[in-house]
């Protein structure tokens, strides 16, 4: 079990815990010079190692002293260890998250179609645990384990909440859309080491991968699905960036779309102003937060 983590250590302080390598900057007479952290940050760490055995993404365990750095004597790779402690995640049991979105599914889908396309994904056990280790991005929004799931859900509430008041003449399909809007970051992000980009991610974006994601359950399924409802979700996954400029290739078509693009943008921000509020004080401005084009007063 990991007992010492990055935001603890002090100057002088004997290291003896396990880091995850971030980043490598540099080789200086047999030592890797590299960023190495966990959940709550990184810190600089020269680390003997002879025979260059270290990667990105490997998880060690260190004895050494802090000196303004990390001056590592030995290490060893840690072959089991919980991938939570070294990135940072969601702060509720990701199972939980997943159970509300089946209790949300099982009250909302009531059309063989919406029910058929749900099941395509969240009954295949590969994609449901890419799903949960899922992230909302590398520094946008639910940028953590976990994040992708609770962003979904969090869509699937929006969602409802306007289809239900607005009447949405297909809420199911509008609820889904939410659900499976950003299914193809399961593809566009790299989570089992340091965060990062794919090479798919880089090449096609979620929206494309998403789209192909969407086309092969169709394939799969058939005549199960009508062509109209084809049109209609594939415009939630492919519009719900709002804009051409934001990435969509184009802009809502549906009355569907508008409501999934709503609510990914309300959750997405207020994802945003949470993590703000979480490092400033009561009664204080923040710093200017990009995301949001403004600091905020807390």
């Amino acid at each position: 079990m990991k007992k010492q983590f990055v935001n603890e250590l002090k100057d002088k302080m004997n290291i003896k815990s396990s880091f995850m390598i971030v980043k490598k900057l540099a080789r200086e007479e047999g030592n890797l010079i590299a960023y190495i952290g966990d959940k709550t940050g990184d810190v600089k760490a020269t680390i003997p190692d002879e025979r260059n055995s270290l990667e990105v993404g490997d998880i060690i365990y260190i004895k050494g002293k802090m000196d303004g750095s990390i001056k590592a004597q030995h290490f060893k790779k840690e072959e089991e260890y919980n991938l939570e402690d070294y990135l940072p995640s969601i702060g509720r049991p990701i199972e939980d998250i997943i159970e509300e979105m089946r209790t949300l599914s099982e009250e909302v889908f009531k059309c063989e179609e919406c029910k058929a396309l749900d099941e395509y994904f969240f009954n295949n056990n590969d994609f449901l645990e890419k799903f949960k280790k899922g992230i909302g991005g590398l520094r946008q929004h639910h940028n953590y384990l976990g994040g992708l799931a609770e962003h979904s859900l969090n869509a699937m509430y929006i969602a409802k909440t306007l289809a239900d008041r607005y009447d949405c003449r297909h809420k199911e399909i509008a609820v889904l859309g939410a659900k499976l809007h950003d299914i193809g970051k399961i593809e566009e992000y790299f989570t089992n080491g340091p965060f990062s980009v794919t090479m798919l991610g880089e090449m096609e974006g979620h929206i494309v991968t998403g789209n192909a994601m969407i086309e092969e359950a169709f394939r799969v399924g058939g005549d199960i699905y009508s062509e109209d409802f084809k049109m209609r979700m594939k415009s939630c996954i492919l519009q719900h960036h709002g804009k051409v400029e934001y990435g969509s290739p184009k802009v809502p078509k549906t009355e569907e779309a508008y409501i999934v693009h709503l609510a990914d943008y309300v959750d997405a921000i207020m994802n945003k102003i949470e993590q703000v509020r979480n490092i400033t004080e009561p009664g204080t401005w923040s710093e200017y937060d990009r995301r949001i084009g403004t600091k905020l007063y807390m």
